[in-house]
């Protein structure tokens, strides 16, 4: 099922779409879309089970240009997706958390390059893991401790433990460091007994260092981390299925998770996912992660998008700075730096405050899409802004692992066709 967004006159000097009063850009913009056959391969892709279902949102501005619906919430039930189906969007958790510490900046609570001991101080005495090591013990003393900065840009020298990178990521994973039954200050009091993976500022490696923000917002505010979201994010853009948990009234509408029957053959088709990545939605958990933690449908992280292409304004209401946008926006690795995702994905990105930034062109895209500003969920969440050409995208699907299969480029690159 495909619906169109409402759409408002304007005027466009953009070389392939006309300009008249009767004619407006997000329609044409829509069509442009439709013309590429996006809807074609994604209805495929469920066809043959590659994915239950899929939600697409393209937005022009703030304005939203065409919305779309593919395959099942639950493929089971035959339940279709729709705007207010719930997905666990994962890792796209990160950006609200690096816009909820983003308001406490502008409220003057920390400065950037801020040690993060000067508000955690049970990361006292941390120790790095020496190059090389055999044994966790194998450790060396800090170069310069890690700061607030590099926490947003994942160089502070933590680890993660999900992709088993290095004998820390063993730690993490013994010590239990995101236990959902656990709190995010015990979390810290674990990290201040593991060794960093590296020096901090020597490299990108993708971290833990999200839900460290997600900490000093407890800290800094006073409120804990859920309480924060709510009152200054959650509540003002009226995102009003976005949480940790969902209630009973709620469960009809969370999307099944799907990982392949066979990695190796996918063909076979998709069954629910279960172990690590299925944790049970309906029980509030202790442990609120910054780092993956939310629930949300496409329509409401839709208007979380729309406060970030609104230069952090949304429906009158300004929520951040335009300044502060551009800051989290701009590059704030050090020269030589790029992102380092497992398996040597987005090498050609660098990193802003909590969003990664394309650098050049992925195959198929325009060279406008350099400078675009995204992030994902393992599971197939993906949120883009592109502030080029004033466009944004969504897609959203709960199948595993999501963010390293190409269909999750499928409605980007498709995006880009149309808009250039």
């Amino acid at each position: 099922m495909r619906t169109q967004g409402n759409c408002r006159t304007l005027n466009t000097t953009h070389p392939h779409i006309a300009c008249s009063e009767e004619i407006t850009i997000t329609k044409v913009l829509a069509e442009r879309l439709h013309a590429t056959g996006v809807a074609e391969e994604l209805t495929d892709l469920t066809k043959r089970e590659l994915l239950a279902g899929i939600a697409t949102v393209l937005l022009q501005g703030d304005e939203v240009v065409d919305e779309a619906f593919y395959g099942f919430s639950d493929i089971e039930s035959r339940t279709p997706v729709r705007r207010d189906t719930i997905h666990r969007i994962f890792s796209n958790t990160k950006i609200i958390t690096s816009v909820a510490m983003l308001m406490l900046y502008e409220d003057g609570k920390y400065q950037l390059d801020d040690p993060l001991v000067k508000y955690l101080p049970a990361l006292d005495n941390l120790k790095v893991l020496k190059t090389g090591a055999t044994d966790v013990n194998d450790t060396e003393a800090l170069a310069t401790p890690p700061t607030i900065r590099q926490a947003f840009t994942h160089t502070a020298g933590f680890s993660y433990g999900t992709f088993q990178e290095s004998l820390v990521d063993r730690l993490f994973m013994e010590t239990g460091v995101q236990d959902r039954n656990g709190t995010l200050e015990e979390m810290i009091d674990k990290l201040a007994g593991i060794p960093l993976a590296r020096q901090p500022g020597t490299r990108w490696q993708y971290s833990i260092a999200t839900d460290i923000l997600a900490r000093l917002v407890e800290v800094m505010s006073g409120e804990t981390f859920a309480d924060f979201l709510s009152t200054r994010l959650f509540q003002p853009l009226g995102m009003t299925d976005t949480g940790f948990h969902i209630n009973d009234d709620q469960v009809d509408r969370l999307a099944t998770l799907y990982a392949p029957i066979d990695m190796m053959d996918e063909s076979k088709g998709l069954q629910p996912m279960s172990g690590m990545f299925s944790f049970d939605p309906t029980t509030p958990p202790a442990f609120c992660s910054g780092g993956g933690g939310l629930l949300s449908t496409i329509s409401d992280y839709t208007r979380f998008v729309q406060l970030l292409i609104g230069h952090g304004e949304f429906q009158g209401q300004r929520l951040l700075q335009q300044e502060t946008i551009d800051l989290m926006t701009d590059n704030h690795l050090a020269d030589g730096l790029t992102v380092h995702l497992p398996g040597g994905m987005m090498q050609d990105h660098k990193f802003g405050l909590g969003v990664a930034l394309k650098s050049s062109p992925s195959p198929g895209e325009p060279d406008g899409a350099v400078g675009e500003f995204h992030w994902a969920g393992i599971a197939g969440t993906h949120a883009w802004i592109n502030r080029h050409y004033g466009i944004a995208g969504l897609a959203f699907t709960q199948r595993m692992p999501g963010f390293f299969h190409a269909f999750n480029q499928t409605f980007k690159r498709r995006a880009y066709e149309a808009i250039s």
